[in-house]
């Protein structure tokens, strides 16, 4: 099959790319990510994706712009369900774009990943597949978690910290703050 693989960033690519090859179909990658925030954070994750995609030959298209602002107009006050839409508005470019250049299927990095909702991700996505007359490939990569970890550290890869949204930043942070607040706490009850 001829499969446009959604990818958020280089180092979350490297076994859905890989394992995609192996079974033996031809596989672009795609990049549109209105959700990272600051856009220098989006300019680090889309320049080490280039790089990446240049060693590893793969075609790599770019979504024109950085709609940032279309995601923030549609998670806000939605906060909690942020990630469905956030999931929705990628993999609806992705399988918009799909049906559009002739590619037979879609899929996503974010399968990649153990911190996201695979039910979720699966359930949007083959919506949106009926939606735009092309199909859903799914496959659960997070067999390969830990192997892509070394790689791209291997690789010397930019690998961000936090999934990519402002709310994500904020709480990497905050949890980073309220825990060495508790700490913190914990050791002043200790000496009085």
């Amino acid at each position: 099959m001829k499969i446009l693989l959604h990818i958020c960033c280089a180092p979350c690519s490297i076994v859905p790319m890989r394992t995609l090859r192996e079974e033996g179909h031809e596989v672009a990658g795609f990049f549109f990510n209105p959700n990272i925030h600051p856009s220098l954070e989006y300019r680090r994750r889309l320049e080490t994706l280039q790089e990446y995609a240049h060693s590893a030959a793969f075609d790599l298209r770019v979504s024109e712009g950085y709609p940032m602002e279309e995601f923030l107009r549609g998670v806000a006050f939605r906060e909690q369900d942020r990630c469905s839409y956030c999931y929705h508005l990628r993999l609806g470019e992705t399988a918009r774009t799909a049906a559009e250049s002739g590619f037979d299927a879609f899929t996503s990095t974010l399968l990649y990943s153990k911190y996201q909702n695979h039910d979720l991700i699966r359930t949007i996505a083959e919506s949106l597949a009926v939606q735009y007359g092309t199909a859903f490939c799914y496959r659960d990569f997070r067999d390969g978690w830990k192997e892509g970890i070394r790689l791209s550290k291997q690789m010397g890869m930019y690998r961000q910290p936090y999934c990519g949204c402002i709310y994500s930043e904020k709480e990497r942070y905050l949890g980073a703050a309220a825990s060495a607040g508790k700490a913190f706490a914990s050791q002043k009850d200790k000496r009085a």
